[in-house]
């Protein structure tokens, strides 16, 4: 008879699945900033790919503290979100265009991210994992603002650009 899964349980599978998609985030973020032909695009991007670094890390003192190995478990949902921000380097847009749609696929992982840790940091405080979910929420500020950054990029500059 198999045994019931606990939030503990949910809680150790969420955070395995965002630790692999942040994985894949590492190899994937310099791709899409080559293909930026924005220069504050490309900065952007490379600036979150510094911190992304970093919360791999974070995810690394999580698993620490959990007395667990920091092993990853496929993020099906980040390979689509990755694959498709792939998509967009192939497409034959317009510098402009391609960099909104680089935008685009941005905040759309950023929305991922959001909504994940932000679920983790309920179950880490549920828990009863104060030093867990204060590491969450000092990545869940980073998704947020860089979110934010692409936003305000995407409205002042380059959506305007491609609309031109």
């Amino acid at each position: 008879m198999k045994s019931k899964k606990t939030l503990d349980d949910l809680f150790l599978h969420n955070l395995k699945d965002i630790y692999n998609a942040e994985k894949q985030l590492v190899k994937a973020l310099p791709k899409m900033a080559k293909g930026a032909t924005s220069e504050n695009l490309r900065t952007a991007i490379l600036d979150h790919l510094q911190e992304t670094h970093g919360q791999v890390e974070r995810l690394e003192q999580v698993f620490q503290l959990l007395e667990v190995g920091a092993r990853g478990i496929k993020c099906a949902a980040m390979e689509g979100l990755v694959e498709e921000g792939a998509e967009v380097l192939e497409d034959d847009f317009e510098d402009a265009v391609r960099d909104a749609a680089i935008i685009a696929a941005a905040n759309k992982v950023e929305h991922y991210e959001i909504a994940t840790y932000g679920t983790l940091i309920s179950f880490a405080r549920l828990l009863g994992h104060g030093d867990i979910e204060e590491l969450l929420q000092a990545t869940l500020d980073e998704e947020k603002a860089a979110d934010q950054k692409l936003t305000e990029l995407a409205e002042s500059e380059i959506n305007v650009e491609a609309q031109a």
